[in-house]
């Protein structure tokens, strides 16, 4: 009988809260083991740095336990100003010419010291073969950061096996759900940062991340209204309606996702410049601030392209005594990244 390939853990560490997934991959795709999330103190993330490793460090352990998640071998991922994703035109080389040439030549392409970053690169599909060009994917993230998750994780005894980029967990979550069924922006929108990441043919073609995030609304319906952030919370995702205020809260919603929307266009617009044979079928939208009510529409009358909730488990096998089905739609876009983290086999 064969062994079962094992996956990581999937742990993402957000601004507001941690989200673990745990799948085991069957021969028909994918079985839920093991999801939740767990909110954080204010300031503990920021920006993608850990603040408070010890207080994350708590959140996560209690998480795991409740979880009954046994594995110690975990994956995370980053994001924000530490993390760089550039795509880059070089002159064909081999695989090790390649490799050489990214470490001497990295600080031309990216904002830090070379010997501060963790360095990796991926090559793209090229769309004029024998033209002596290859398009390559950068990815730079700096070191402390990095290095930072990694201490967290193993003071708490777990072996951290896999480090990706947000961006890069939802394509390839995206990817194991559709495959290249169609070409889609993927716009994961947290609470203090929005990803963008462009997928046709089954690769990421253009990644993003833009410091923009659901806590910007939340904060300013709080204020505006002088109400405890947790009713400005209800009131954004369109738990407690309150009329009186509808057209206060209608300016700050057009205020702050008009910004959300241009930043979106921007990406989709280089996008069409440099593909205008591959069009985009629509914008898939995940993330906490993915369910901020009637974003969607929002998006969709602005982009003039179909907009939808991602639910990662749509086509999972899942243990209908062990988990809710509404409850799984519910809380899918927020734990997309890391189910896509969840996915990845352990290669240590």
């Amino acid at each position: 009988m064969a062994k079962k390939e094992e996956l990581v853990v999937g742990i993402d560490v957000g601004a507001h809260a941690v989200k673990i997934c745990q799948l085991q991959k069957t021969g028909r795709g994918f079985r839920l083991l093991a999801a939740g999330s767990a909110a954080l103190p204010a300031e503990a993330v920021e920006d993608g740095v850990l603040n408070e490793p010890e207080v994350v460090g708590k959140v996560v352990a209690a998480l795991l336990k409740n979880l009954k998640i046994k594995s110690k071998k975990v994956g995370i991922s980053i994001s924000g100003y530490s993390v760089i994703v550039k795509k880059i035109n070089l002159e064909s080389m081999d695989d090790e010419e390649l490799s050489q040439y990214i470490t001497t030549e990295a600080e031309q392409y990216i904002p830090f010291d070379v010997n501060e970053v963790y360095l990796d690169f991926q090559r793209l599909p090229s769309k004029n073969i024998g033209s002596g060009q290859d398009d390559i994917m950068l990815v730079a993230a700096r070191k402390d950061v990095v290095n930072g998750y990694l201490n967290m994780l193993v003071a708490l005894k777990l072996n951290p096996v896999l480090v990706d980029v947000d961006g890069f967990a939802l394509s390839n979550i995206w990817a194991a759900n559709f495959g290249n069924e169609a070409n889609s922006a993927l716009v994961d929108i947290g609470a203090s940062k929005m990803n963008i990441n462009i997928v046709a043919g089954g690769m990421s073609v253009l990644a993003r991340d833009v410091v923009v995030g659901s806590e910007q609304l939340t904060n300013q319906i709080a204020v505006a209204l002088d109400v405890e952030f947790d009713r400005a919370e209800e009131i954004k995702v369109g738990v407690v309606s309150v009329p009186e205020h509808e057209e206060k809260i209608r300016g700050i919603f057009t205020k702050v996702c008009t910004q959300w929307v241009m930043e979106i266009k921007k990406a989709t617009d280089l996008y069409r410049s440099n593909n205008p044979h591959q069009p985009l079928q629509g914008i898939v939208l995940s993330g906490g601030g993915a369910k901020v009510y009637g974003l969607a529409d929002f998006i969709a009358q602005e982009t003039q392209l179909p907009v939808s909730l991602f639910d990662p488990f749509e086509r999972m096998q899942i243990d209908e005594k062990k988990f809710d089905r509404q409850f799984l739609s519910a809380i899918g876009p927020e734990m997309a990244i890391a189910t896509g983290l969840a996915i990845r086999p352990v290669t240590l």
